[in-house]
């Protein structure tokens, strides 16, 4: 059977919503138009994908089954679009990458230099984006590419590892520790380390305390309250440490000290784009970041 994407739009906005009335207002459509296309649906599924019972309408399983697959569909969807759209106008191909905090404009600045060796003409457009961002701006279609630390790929996504960094330690220039030139990390159990997410739903804060706990102790964290910031800023002023990806020494000016940790622990370097699209640019990123040039600089 065919599937109309329109209608599916419709289911996912009501989902969203929770209220015919509301989606049908987002949607600039009628509630009875909404409400025929979404019974529509419904019939040429053979299921009901609504409980429209209590307070708010909601999805049942079979519903959240197709809205996640719906999703998927309108960013293949737009990404088809917009590269016919491209090809038929003769513009060169731009790649759009997404990066979360936890990947630092000098990781970045690294791998482009690397990608620009051998594809000079590659004209990527990068930018911050927050974790749910940037997995709702791929499944749109809105991002080619996005470059994260353990994030579990969502429906729709593919993850790749393109490389393992040595993580080491940042402390500010007056902490009790800045005076060492390397740290044991089964020294940090009495110390209050910063993290990126909450415990339990960010997969780069679940591997930190991996570490933690492999080296024999259950850590004391603390979810950095200014998002976005390079990571070695996260101790200034405090007397917390952070693991970062910075190479050991003077950083921020002089006011932070990075420390070699050991035994030496790494964090991944992953790549997440959406499933069935064609983007060459993206191809050929990724087969020349995932090969580690002869000498590379840590980031």
């Amino acid at each position: 059977m065919a599937v109309d994407l329109h209608k599916l739009e419709h289911l996912v906005a009501v989902a969203e919503e929770g209220s015919f009335t509301r989606a049908a207002a987002r949607l600039h459509l009628s509630q009875q138009a909404l409400s025929t296309s979404v019974r529509a649906l419904e019939r040429e599924v053979g299921v009901e994908l609504l409980d429209r019972g209590g307070n708010a309408v909601t999805a049942r399983p079979a519903g959240q089954a197709l809205i996640a697959d719906a999703r998927v569909l309108h960013g293949l969807a737009r990404s088809a679009v917009q590269r016919a759209r491209r090809i038929g106008r003769g513009e060169t191909e731009v790649l759009r990458i997404g990066h979360t905090p936890a990947v630092t404009g000098d990781e970045i600045t690294a791998l482009l230099r690397q990608v620009h060796r051998t594809h000079p003409d590659l004209a990527p457009q990068v930018n911050q984006r927050y974790p749910h961002e940037l997995t709702d701006q791929l499944l749109a279609g809105e991002l080619d590419l996005g470059l994260c630390r353990a994030m579990a790929p969502a429906h729709g996504l593919t993850r790749s590892t393109l490389s393992e960094q040595r993580l080491h330690l940042a402390v500010s220039a007056d902490h009790h520790l800045a005076g060492r030139d390397r740290v044991e990390l089964g020294e940090l159990a009495g110390e209050l380390i910063v993290v990126w997410g909450h415990p339990g739903r960010s997969g780069y804060t679940d591997l930190l305390i991996d570490h933690c706990r492999r080296a024999g102790f259950e850590p004391r964290v603390h979810r950095n309250p200014i998002q976005g910031t390079p990571p070695v800023t996260a101790v200034l002023g405090t007397d917390q440490v952070a693991f970062v990806t910075a190479s050991p020494g003077p950083a921020a000016g002089g006011q932070v000290r990075v420390l070699e940790l050991h035994p030496p622990v790494f964090a991944p370097l992953h790549a997440l784009w959406p499933h069935h699209t064609t983007c060459p640019a993206r191809d050929a990123f990724l087969e020349t970041a995932a090969t580690p040039p002869a000498a590379a600089p840590e980031a």
